[in-house]
């Protein structure tokens, strides 16, 4: 047993996993993963060689283990108690490949959000110059169905290749075959997305630079830009803007600790010096229940929360 209270049980499976390539780490913190930088530790965290490596320490792993998947955390709060069980991290360099041709864009979910949208502007493909702006993984992307500004990425899914816990394979959907709602898929919640392809409209570059531009112009007048953030806390409710129900309460500022509401956008949460994890959760459940009581509405979250 270590300090964090989680058993350290990599010796146990290095043992059962002799050619395993990738590195395997006992109570490391996942603070310094998330965008919001609070959080305890993950009991083990994997990160992956490549897609081979993967696919033989899920084999190998016993299946009474819990398993989590992050990308850069940009939308993730992790209790101050850890995560029991094993957190596997998808890096950028086996997992990030982009490619674009024609009308398609080929991208590991590790890719970078930018990294994507500039791929696909190299190669004269539009639809995607809002996400130079958003601080994520195309896998992340996926799995919430992010958007913005009326667009969303499952309206471009052609197929999406995933690993599937219950058979322990990796299997091929079609974007006809997932559900894409409003931040929501009907992806399993084991599923583990490792690449997707997106069909998009050709355009011309100097059109993508100007909805480039526009998307940049509006997010710096709106949003608090260089901070301790993960977008937006709240989803917003039907014909109804979670932001301007917690402005016109006048929450911008409130604070519990260095945990506060932002300044510029009041759907914006900020870590403004060393919040942590209970900070942030007490405030996020302090906003939400002014906004319930006043409206009668229950805002949900659009952040994701992990504990043990």
């Amino acid at each position: 047993m270590t300090a964090s209270g989680f058993p350290d049980i990599t010796p146990e499976l290095r043992a059962t996993m002799p050619k395993l390539r990738g590195r395997l780490l006992a109570n490391e913190s996942l603070a310094p993963l998330t965008w919001f930088r609070v959080g305890g530790p993950a009991q083990v965290l994997f990160t992956p060689a490549d897609e081979d490596d993967l696919a033989y320490f899920l084999k190998h792993l016993p299946r009474e283990l819990p398993v989590y998947v992050v990308g850069v955390g940009s939308n993730l709060i992790v209790r101050d108690g850890g995560i029991s069980g094993v957190v596997i991290r998808l890096s950028p360099r086996a997992f990030g490949e982009v490619s674009a041709e024609g009308d398609s864009v080929v991208a590991g979910t590790a890719a970078l959000d930018k990294r994507v949208a500039e791929a696909a502007a190299s190669a004269n493909i539009g639809g995607l110059e809002f996400y130079f702006g958003i601080p994520g993984t195309i896998g992340g992307a996926l799995r919430m169905n992010a958007g913005a500004y009326g667009t969303q990425i499952g309206s471009y899914v052609t197929e999406v290749k995933v690993y599937r816990s219950a058979p322990r394979k990796i299997e091929i959907l079609r974007g006809d075959q997932i559900s894409f709602e409003y931040r929501h898929t009907s992806f399993a919640p084991d599923d583990m997305m490792l690449a997707v392809t997106l069909s998009l409209p050709s355009k011309p570059y100097k059109e993508i630079l100007q909805g480039i531009r526009i998307c940049n112009e509006k997010r710096r007048a709106s949003q608090p830009m260089g901070q301790k953030s993960a977008g937006c806390i709240f989803k917003n409710p039907p014909g109804a803007s979670a932001g301007r129900m917690i402005d016109e309460l006048g929450l911008k500022g409130l604070s519990v600790g260095d945990a506060r509401v932002s300044d510029r956008h009041a759907n914006f949460f900020i870590n403004a010096g060393r919040a942590s994890a209970h900070d942030m959760l007490t405030l996020i459940t302090d906003v939400r229940e002014r906004v319930e009581k006043t409206y009668g509405i229950r805002l949900e979250n659009e952040v994701m929360v992990w504990s043990a």
